[in-house]
């Protein structure tokens, strides 16, 4: 393939987006009884224990073996996940081309999200995901290919090309029969990967509090056992279809009366009802093992610092890391919404959010901002190189679990 002209290109870019010891014998001592017991109780050829071996330390594993391999701007591109038109600055993105392989040679991101305008029907998204796998083939790292497909009202995939899609989660919530959510995980999982996708943005594990939320009958219950319980099964259901599963919008948006689409929104929540609630919310899905968690951009009162969840440490690492034991990718919201947009660039959200403990980075409304801003703080010493290694550790031991390292 022909390759354009790296100047060219990134300036295209930039426009858019231990051994053991044998010591010395002591002095003999004592009577010459005590040294003819002594010897009688060890008769000469006793057998003489061997030195022990120095410990050695295990080898690497793959995904280890690769992160040492990469480079600094490798492995930070490896911390997003964008749109193709966002990577390519193609208004429309429906199949792959050289240009878009040329804008992963020069930002090799860790994945892709599709939306409603990437679909056109089934043997083109087939075509369109083999492509954008295989633009990852000289880099060894295969890319998450993923979408929003919770069922009922946000559906990317199954409205245009399922005879049969999965309702509305308030619908099993109603139910709570663990088995018929686990099915509509299954279900939705077997087309998703019968596409070429590996990651869903579902499912909601939010509570409905207040009946003004965003969120609606995307929310599966008021109660925070019966969505704990469900979102579990539903996350089980992706997994048996072999597809990673994501929790959000961790700490929770359904206390909120806006939309953090269109600007900042704040939730008048106390780190003990946040207990009592969000978070019980959430565990089922954390035991469950599900691979993502979402964190969104509200503003929660009871993290008392002011910052969208996804930009703060209390509530990235103090609360979903240290009290609620989450040991997989932590994901932000989109960073094209009116909570960021509006208030920080794409450079500056981006160092944030790394700084507050997130692992991926969702949608930049400037790629090229965004991974230059993590850079340069690298650079400066404000983040060091120790805490993105951390996380794109964790991204590719996730992708070597899946058979996604080359």
């Amino acid at each position: 393939m022909k390759k354009l002209a790296a100047a060219a290109l990134m300036a295209a870019l930039m426009t858019n987006t231990g051994c053991a010891v044998i010591e010395t014998a002591p002095e003999q001592s004592g009577t010459s009884e005590e040294q003819t017991e002594a010897v009688t109780e060890q008769p000469t050829g006793a057998p003489t224990e061997p030195p022990t071996e120095p410990p050695t330390e295990p080898p690497p594993s793959p995904a280890e073996e690769k992160l040492a391999a990469m480079d600094l701007h490798s492995k930070i591109c490896q911390m997003f996940i964008v749109t193709p038109e966002q990577l390519s600055g193609y208004g429309v993105v429906t199949y792959s081309d050289e240009w878009i392989q040329s804008c992963y040679d020069a930002y090799p991101v860790g994945g892709f999200i599709l939306f409603d305008q990437n679909v056109v029907d089934a043997e083109q998204l087939k075509t369109l995901n083999k492509g954008l796998m295989e633009l990852t083939e000289g880099s060894g790292v295969g890319a998450f290919i993923s979408v929003d497909e919770e069922g009922g009202s946000i559906s990317r995939v199954q409205w245009k090309l399922s005879s049969e899609p999965v309702g509305d989660m308030a619908v099993y919530g109603e139910k709570n029969d663990f088995d018929e959510a686990f099915k509509a995980g299954a279900d939705i999982g077997s087309d998703l990967k019968s596409y070429g996708f590996n990651l869903d943005f579902a499912p909601v594990a939010d509570v409905n509090i207040n009946p003004n939320n965003e969120l609606g009958s995307r929310i599966f219950s008021t109660d925070p056992e019966i969505v704990s319980r469900m979102s579990a099964a539903v996350s089980d259901g992706l997994h048996s279809a072999g597809i990673l599963s994501t929790l959000k919008h961790f700490p929770g948006l359904g206390a909120g009366g806006a939309n953090t689409h269109y600007g900042s929104v704040r939730m008048e929540r106390s780190l003990d009802e946040l207990r009592e609630t969000e978070f019980k919310a959430f565990e089922g899905g954390i035991e469950a093992g599900a691979d993502f968690m979402l964190i969104g951009h509200q503003i929660v009162s009871g993290a008392e610092d002011e910052l969208p969840a996804d930009l703060s440490h209390k509530v990235t690492t103090d609360w979903l890391r240290d009290e609620l034991g989450f040991r997989g990718l932590a994901i932000t919201d989109s960073h094209s919404m009116g909570a960021i947009t509006d208030n920080y660039t794409s450079g500056e959200a981006a160092v944030m959010a790394v700084e507050a403990g997130i692992d991926v980075i969702l949608m930049p409304y400037d790629t090229a901002d965004a991974v230059n801003g993590i850079e340069e703080a690298v650079q400066s010493g404000r983040i060091s190189e120790e805490r993105i290694d951390e996380s794109v550790l964790r991204i590719l031991e996730k992708k070597a679990s899946k058979g996604m390292l080359g």
